[in-house]
């Protein structure tokens, strides 16, 4: 017999695990440059993106394979890889392994996700629907602030292989518990495209690549030059490659809609300020301020609980004054906390430091439900599965560059960390605003029911 609320416990623990292992990893960095394994400033980078990255790129065609093979089914795989992921991150011995053990992760992870909102709503009646949603997306944000809780903790008193080797007992007791508890779904043909998402992922790690190792390299080396080269063409190959396909996993046509532009954009771009933030955060309370890991983990609590908050007031506030003037103010206080945070040094007291964590958080809590509704209100009724998986898409792409952006930032030679800091939340910031004029230049009212026929139907 299904139980409808245990099946959403269930879920809202398997996709909460996934996103506590995107925070958690910060918290490690310290403790990973201090180790025996000696990871250079690049090498951590693609420690924490590695994860994200796979993570991200592989979201939508995980999706499809849930509704091709069974939700449920594919769900159990995800945990299993993501238990084995994080085992062989574990007991890396050295980072080539402890990089492969997060992409390995980061497939589990992808696989998990999608599944767990599709079962959540398939075992409530459609008029518990809009609850189970909210239940799920809170889950996602308890996820981040367990991450960091925990993560500090398991960190301060075991090391950063007891954090990746903690995720390997979890996935199996969720996998027990999806077992016992998930209800079975009907199949259906959905397409897969295993060579799109290739194409998709070569493209992003290229362009990281090239972001990552401009600093070291230098910006006009030819293995940078033809990263970003190479990242061009397969975007461009990837583009052609969809238009193409008789059944797209994500027609690049959709994208003619500009509210789907608009939101697509904006999501990338406030999780981009976000991560940015969280890579230095961990280092600059644990470095700079003498926070102990598990400290710095508690200090950072106030900000996910302030966006969950501000979220849900948000969301009264898009109705009252309208969602694009809300969208403006959440971008702008995203810019506002960057540049504060940029001001930041040995001699900042936490408490000032908060507000400007908090000036992040409302930012985020005010512009990202409006955004990711302009993704869901942009697509018909049909694809809200497509809309889910590109708005999830887009959050981690867009965390994975502004970790990637950031860390360029600190790993400019012959720069202290305050200065490199400072330098970095700058850079973000204007990358922020600059997309943010195009974001606010896009999102116009919705188009009305049955005006984008042609692209409804892809």
């Amino acid at each position: 017999m299904i139980r409808p609320k245990t099946v959403l416990t269930v879920m809202s623990a398997c996709v909460a695990l996934t996103v506590a292992l995107v925070a958690a990893v910060n918290l490690a960095i310290p403790e990973l440059r201090a180790s025996a394994l000696h990871p250079g400033p690049t090498q951590l980078l693609w420690i924490v993106d590695a994860y994200v990255i796979t993570f991200a790129c592989l979201l939508i065609p995980a999706g499809a394979a849930g509704d091709r093979y069974g939700r449920k089914g594919v769900l159990m795989l995800g945990l299993a890889v993501l238990g084995a992921g994080g085992l062989l991150s574990a007991v890396a011995p050295g980072v080539g392994v402890l990089i492969a053990g997060r992409v390995l992760t980061g497939v589990g992870a992808a696989l998990v996700m999608p599944a767990t909102l599709s079962l959540a709503v398939h075992a409530h009646p459609p008029t518990d629907r809009a609850r189970v949603i909210a239940t799920w997306t809170a889950a996602t944000g308890i996820g981040g602030m367990l991450g960091n809780l925990f993560g500090g903790l398991i960190v301060q008193w075991s090391s950063w292989r007891g954090l990746f080797g903690t995720v390997v007992p979890l996935a199996a007791i969720l996998l027990v518990l999806v077992a016992r508890t998930a209800p079975r779904t009907e199949r259906h043909p959905a397409p897969l495209d295993p060579l799109g998402s290739g194409l998709l992922t070569a493209a992003v790690v290229a362009l990281l690549y090239a972001i990552i190792e401009g600093p070291v390299t230098g910006w006009s080396a030819p293995t940078v030059l033809a990263a970003f080269a190479v990242a061009a063409v397969l975007f461009a190959v990837y583009i052609g490659h969809q238009l193409r396909a008789a059944h797209p996993v994500l027609d690049p046509r959709l994208f003619a809609a500009p509210r789907l532009r608009a939101g697509t954009l904006g999501v990338g771009l406030g999780f981009f300020a976000l991560f940015a933030m969280f890579y230095v955060n961990a280092q600059y309370l644990q470095t700079s301020l003498g926070f102990s890991a598990a400290l710095t983990g508690l200090a950072i609590l106030p900000m996910p609980a302030a966006m969950f908050l501000v979220s849900k007031r948000g969301v009264r506030l898009a109705a009252r004054y309208g969602a694009r003037r809300v969208v403006a103010v959440g971008l702008g206080a995203l810019v506002v906390g960057l540049l504060a945070l940029s001001t930041a040094g040995r001699g900042t007291p936490y408490p000032l430091y908060l507000v400007f964590l908090l000036v992040m958080a409302a930012g985020m809590g005010l512009a990202m439900p409006a955004l990711s509704g302009g993704i869901i209100g942009a697509l018909p009724p049909t694809r809200a599965g497509l809309g889910s998986g590109l708005n999830g898409a887009a959050r981690e792409i867009g965390s994975a560059l502004g970790v990637a952006t950031i860390g360029t930032a600190l790993n400019t030679p012959g720069m202290d960390f305050g200065h490199a800091t400072a330098i970095g939340y700058r850079i973000v910031a204007a990358v922020l605003a600059v997309g943010a004029v195009l974001v606010l230049a896009w999102f116009r009212p919705a188009a009305p029911a049955g005006t984008l026929p042609e692209l409804h139907k892809v």
